[in-house]
Parts: structure tokens; sequence; C-alpha cells
């Protein structure tokens, strides 16, 4: 088959695509024939040495956590059921998605309706059991007013759509006029480019005085620190990621001055989560099927470009989920 190796640590030139033999299952475990792989911005910090020793994999590795395709081959103790059903899976710490075959754990699998798409289940399997674990902790109602940091990208497109769900007043900020457009497109109230001088004084006119009650920061940096600002006091903030390279800075003082009623980050907590998270890959694919939300898929790569693929993620040239077809 053909796979992406990985012989050491770098830039995006350390993925090429090889010819490898092809894997067989283990007991427990099932071979899927990959349709899409998810392509995640932790991979781009895998693919470099970083993540911490948690994440740190073995080299040479194929990269790649989330797939979706058809088991057509299991292991003993797999149930021979699920031979020629479509399924989408998270690989979990292991790698072995950018590939045309992937083995996966049997009690990792969630079976596809017919009527979902190997992508959008792609991104719901990783970036929206993350989304359910944002929601979880931010719990957004219709009285609020929600600012929305790299508000177009996979997690931040759904979690638009959430807040929107529930009534809430949504505002979405992004970097450049296709994305700002992509938010627009997606029903938030405003949507704001924060690439253009003082986009955070463009909120306070949207809003017409009306404070933010609820941030959630992609982004981090300054834009981050700029989100902060503008929420009142007593708000909410929920940290998701740092697209910016670095997190947003919160001391003490902020809380105590500002009255931050709640402040969180998912980061590593998701994965020490009561019960784990198998529960909010379930609530992320009942959001799918029942189409409560759905993924934006921005660009699908080959499988021989996933070098390009990281490339377009780490220049913050990407929307929605980003998707290999091997």
């Amino acid at each position: 088959m053909r796979a992406i190796r990985q012989h050491a640590f770098g830039g995006p030139g350390e993925l090429r695509l090889e010819e490898v033999p092809d894997p067989h299952p283990s007991d427990g475990e099932v071979r899927i024939r990959v349709e899409s792989a998810g392509v995640h911005l932790l991979d781009t910090v895998i693919r470099q040495g970083g993540g911490g020793p948690r994440v740190a994999p073995r080299l040479p590795m194929t990269p790649g956590r989330e797939v979706a395709g058809l088991v057509d081959e299991i292991g003993s103790g797999a149930d021979a059921h699920l031979i020629g059903r479509r399924v989408v899976a998270d690989l979990g710490l292991a790698s072995g998605g950018y590939a045309e075959l992937a083995l996966a754990p049997s009690a990792a699998l969630h079976v596809l309706p017919d009527d979902v798409d190997a992508d959008s289940a792609v991104a719901m399997i990783g970036t929206g059991r993350t989304t359910m674990a944002i929601l979880e902790l931010a719990s957004p109602v219709a009285g609020d007013v929600v600012l929305v940091t790299a508000a177009a990208g996979g997690i931040g497109t759904l979690l638009l759509q959430a807040a929107l769900a529930v009534g809430a007043t949504v505002v979405g900020v992004a970097g450049g006029p296709d994305k700002v457009a992509l938010i627009r497109g997606l029903g938030a109230d405003y949507a704001i480019d924060y690439n253009r001088p003082g986009w955070p004084d463009a909120v306070r006119e949207a809003l017409a005085g009306r404070p933010v009650t609820l941030v959630l920061d992609g982004v981090g940096s300054q834009i981050g620190r700029d989100a902060l600002e503008l929420l009142e006091v007593a708000g909410r903030l929920v940290m998701f990621g740092s697209a910016s390279g670095s997190l947003t800075e919160l001391s003490a003082h902020d809380l105590f001055a500002r009255g931050i009623s709640a402040a969180s980050a998912v980061g590593a907590r998701i994965l020490q989560r009561p019960g784990g998270t198998r529960a909010l890959e379930l609530s992320a694919m009942e959001a799918l099927i029942s189409k409560r939300l759905i993924p934006v898929i921005g660009r699908r790569f080959a499988l021989a470009d996933a070098a390009a693929a990281h490339l377009a993620l780490q220049s913050r040239a990407t929307t929605g989920k980003t998707v290999l077809r091997p």
C-alpha cells in the first residue's frame, strides 16, 4: 500500500509518500480501507517533535489519527459483522491514518449511516469531539453574546453553529475577507476581520453597547488578549487553541479585576475527562447524523500532498476541516 512516512522530525518535507507492506489486524483490531483521513494542527506539532512525551511517536512513523472508510479485514476477537461496514475511528495517540490502509481497535469504531460522507465523519470524530468538550465547559445559552476567534476553522465553524442553535448572539472573528465571508454565510450575527486595525472597536460598534458574555478563543496571543478585553465583568472564557503560536496570557489580576466567572481551557483536559472521550465522540456523531451540526470541509488534498496540507495549516491558509483523500 501507499503511505506517508516520516523518518525524522522537522518540516513538512519530512512527509514522504512510500510503498510499504499492507498491515494486518491483530486481536481485537480491524483494518480500514481509508477513504478520508483528517489533518489536524496537532499533527504538524507532532511532526516537528513537539507535543511532549505523551504524544511523542517512535520513528519512522505514518502520521494521522482520524480515519473513515470501509472495514476490509478483521483480527480475531473482532465482530465479523464489521466486514464491509463503513466506519470512522480516532486512532488515539497511535498513528497510521495517512495511508491507504489503517488499523484501528474495534472498540474505537463508529458505524456510519449511508448518508454520512467520510469527510464529514472524519471532521466530527476528532474536531467535533473537541467541540463537544468546549461546549460542555462553555454552556452557551440564549442570552449570551458569544465571541469566537478562529471562527472559520474546523472547531470555530462548529462552535458558531452550536451557539446560534441555542439562540445566542454570535460574533465570529477571523483573518481575511474570505474567512469573514464564510463566517457570515454560516449565519453569524457579526463577522469581523481581525487583520484589520482596530477590530475590537468594530466589535463594540456592531454590538452597540451590548457586552460580550462568553469568549471562545482558538487563536491566542494578542488577538486572544483583545478578545478578553471585550469580555464583560463576570463573563466566561474558554481557550481551545493557539493558532497564533502562543496562548492568550491570563493572570490572577485578570480574574480578580474583571471578575471572570469561569476561565478554562480544553487542552490535555480532554484526555483526562472522567469516563473518557467516547461519550464526546458519540455526542459529536449524533449531532452530525441529525444534522444539528454540519462540519465545513475546507480543502481536500491527495495523499501524496500531505506536506502541502501541513504547510497550508501552519500558514493559516485553510478554513474548516482539512482532509487527505488516499
